[in-house]
């Protein structure tokens, strides 16, 4: 595996990866009992007037099977196939299609009574879509499309592929051309040694397919079928599962710690979407688009175009704002037999959905507990994914153990320990601290402990709460301390810990002043609990107005790296709270304006904060070489006073919805809109 897969040189053009349609045969009207499912020709209607909205348009779109729900035996096949062809019609550019088990029959098992692929429904798929297996060319890339439903089939027909396939990538490694791989079945979902089940290909063609994607020069390969997202790697091969645009296969809700709501899971709309894929020189970058179960009716001929706020680790510049990932996030289950597909013995699965949370947001740094470090699992998913720009701060109780420091560090992505020490532990520990600087060529952060909390003695509580972190009133304190270890070496610098009641503005002054005079690097750990350790912290628009403002900050705060301390929501326990994705793993408001601030962000120099309105800092001013932008934390009526002042050109963004409008058609709106409509609170970003 390459040590980095992050994009070299320019972009060269872009094609968009869409999976599982299963377009029924009449609109609102399908074979399945579940309502989902009905709405599959609408929301596949949408997915392709959004495609056609695309500006600028992508070179092509691959569909990866399942392109009709009814099988080629049945004679609304052919019905739902034209509807098929409708639906794409608005899409200008070349649309490739591939079979799925829906458009050809199941793959060759004898445990399901499902139709199985033969020649007759091979036949009747070439007459209604064309080849079922094909290659073409774009530039010194070769795009391959197999039939992933004639391996293990037994027909004469998986000689030809099997020998026109390794022939295709002979001559992509002869004529040294990157090569981009689509199929409809998995090999795999979990591990390459799993059993066969009805999600992956069986045994032995799945040897000889997974022996082909390790092959030097397959750059990346795209399977859909499982109706879900997961990411792994083959080889130098970038291995993605994508999501449907129709329903989720819900039998893998079994990752939520709480009860899916909409049709036992299989509505969850949070987790519909397709692929945006950007081509480089050298390397690629695979954006996640969540279509949240939009549709269009059969009368629609367009849709706006839709802003688009694509950023992912690999890409994003700003690297000094993450999160702590408290909860397990790359944990695998074994996933109940519940019937259906599914009745013979558990399967093993990981929930990537945290991982395509971070991806959507573009962050790249994050806090993790040691246990990710020592056991096997997460430090395996870390060496996966250090390569595509993810970075680890490890967080320890005490010093960092020696098992910690036996792997290395850097190919696991891991740049720094936070160690968490009383006073007394850290004076007596600073030689050890040196010696695994200089030794491992990380960085360490002292985190202190606060061992006696005055504020609770008042005869009638005590306190159990633990608080790691220097707090802002202590830096002036502790300032010759610092300075001295950071001269003795030990430590490169310190975490500081902010609540939600201290203001941002002045504690970025006095953290600056506290580096500068230290030398020290410091990580904010920004703290999302209420003062109530009983009560439930739930305002997600408070919490985007406190990242937006920790986002613009950051631009101008560079040695200061930012890390709020809750990534999911806590919804047991102590400080019940919000964060960025719910306990679903779907993105709250916090998640997506991470996301829009990282995208418009992007390529920004040398923003500085220029003027804050008032104590309240309801208005901040930031400004660049080129532009300034205004963060605006006002009423819908106070934000029309201020707004009326700007340039009608100005460039408003809802931090909140995502909407961009000019700034003269933004107040037209909102004069000429219901009271209801009218937002009690608003997060706009104003770039003029």
């Amino acid at each position: 595996m390459s040590s980095n897969l992050c994009p070299r040189g320019k972009k060269l053009f872009s094609f968009v990866v869409v999976a599982d349609t299963h377009i029924n045969q009449e609109e609102n009207i399908s074979s399945s009992p579940y309502q989902t499912n009905k709405l599959a020709n609408a929301r596949a209607r949408h997915v392709f007037l959004d495609i056609a909205a695309m500006d600028p348009q992508p070179r092509f779109v691959i569909h990866l099977g399942d392109i009709v729900n009814p099988v080629p035996s049945l004679p609304t096949f052919a019905q739902a196939a034209n509807h098929f062809k409708d639906i794409i019609k608005p899409v200008q550019v070349p649309i490739h299609l591939l079979p799925g088990n829906h458009d050809v029959g199941d793959k060759r098992i004898d445990w399901m009574p499902a139709e199985q692929v033969c020649d007759d429904f091979l036949e009747t798929y070439r007459r209604t879509f064309g080849p079922d297996y094909f290659s073409f060319n774009e530039g010194d890339t070769r795009f391959i499309l197999i039939n992933s439903l004639l391996i293990n089939s037994g027909l004469e027909d998986e000689a030809r592929q099997r020998i026109w396939l390794e022939d295709e990538l002979q001559q992509a490694r002869d004529q040294h051309q990157r090569v981009f791989l689509f199929m409809h079945y998995p090999p795999y979902i979990y591990s390459r040694n799993e059993k066969g089940n009805y999600d992956n290909l069986d045994e032995p063609g799945r040897s000889w397919l997974l022996t082909l994607m390790e092959g030097q020069n397959v750059e990346a390969v795209f399977a859909g079928h499982v109706h879900n997202f997961w990411y792994d790697c083959v080889g130098s091969a970038e291995f993605y599962m994508l999501p449907s645009t129709a329903f989720l296969r819900h039998d893998f809700t079994e990752f939520y710690r709480v009860a899916p709501t909409s049709e036992f899971g299989r509505s969850d709309v949070h987790k519909f979407g397709y692929f945006i894929v950007d081509l480089y020189e050298s390397g690629h970058v695979a954006y996640s688009v969540r279509t949240l179960g939009e549709y269009a009716d059969a009368t629609a001929k367009s849709i706006p175009p839709t802003p688009r706020y694509l950023t992912h680790p690999k890409v994003a510049a700003l690297d000094t704002v993450g999160v702590e990932l408290r909860h397990p996030w790359s944990e695998s289950m074994q996933i109940t037999a519940t019937g259906g597909v599914q009745e013979f013995g558990r399967k093993w699965a990981r929930n990537d959905y945290p991982l395509q949370a971070l991806w959507e947001m573009g962050s790249r740094l994050a806090k993790i507990p040691d246990i990710d470090l020592t056991e096997d699992e997460p430090r395996s998913r870390m060496a996966i994914l250090a390569p595509i720009g993810h970075q680890y701060i490890v967080t320890t109780l005490g010093m960092p153990k020696p098992a910690l420091l036996e792997h290395n560090l850097n190919t696991l992505g891991v740049i720094g320990f936070e160690a968490n020490l009383t006073k007394t532990a850290f004076d007596s520990g600073q030689p050890r601290l040196r010696e695994i600087r200089q030794s491992k060529g990380v960085q360490i952060f002292y985190s202190k402990l606060l061992t006696v909390d005055p504020s609770q003695y008042d005869g009638q509580h005590f306190s159990h709460m633990v608080h790691a972190g220097f707090r802002l009133d202590e830096l002036e304190i502790h300032k010759g301390e610092i300075r001295q270890a950071m001269q003795d070496e030990a430590i490169d610098g310190i975490t500081v810990r902010i609540t939600l009641q201290d203001d941002l503005i002045k504690a970025c002054h006095q953290m600056e002043d506290f580096r500068q005079a230290t030398g020290a690097r410091i990580i904010a750990s920004l703290k999302m609990a209420g003062p109530n350790i009983a009560a439930e912290r739930t305002e997600d628009v408070s919490n985007v107005a406190h990242l937006a403002k920790v986002i613009l900050l950051a631009h101008q705060y560079t040695g200061i790296r930012f890390i709020y301390d809750t990534f999911m929501d806590v919804d047991r326990g102590y400080f019940p709270r919000h964060a960025f994705i719910d306990r679903q793993f779907n993105p709250r408001p916090m998640a997506r304006a991470f996301a829009i601030l990282m995208s418009t962000l992007s390529g920004v120099d040398n923003l500085r904060l220029a003027k804050a309105s008032s104590q309240s800092n309801d208005v901040l001013e930031f400004s660049t070489t080129k532009n300034s932008y205004q963060l605006l934390n006002l009423s819908t009526l106070q934000a029309l006073d201020h707004l009326a002042q700007l340039p009608p050109e100005t460039l408003i963004i809802d931090l909140l919805s995502g909407e961009q409008h000019r700034c003269d058609q933004q107040i037209s709106m909102w004069e000429s809109a219901p009271d209801a409509d009218i937002n009690p609170l608003l997060i706009i970003l104003a770039k003029t």
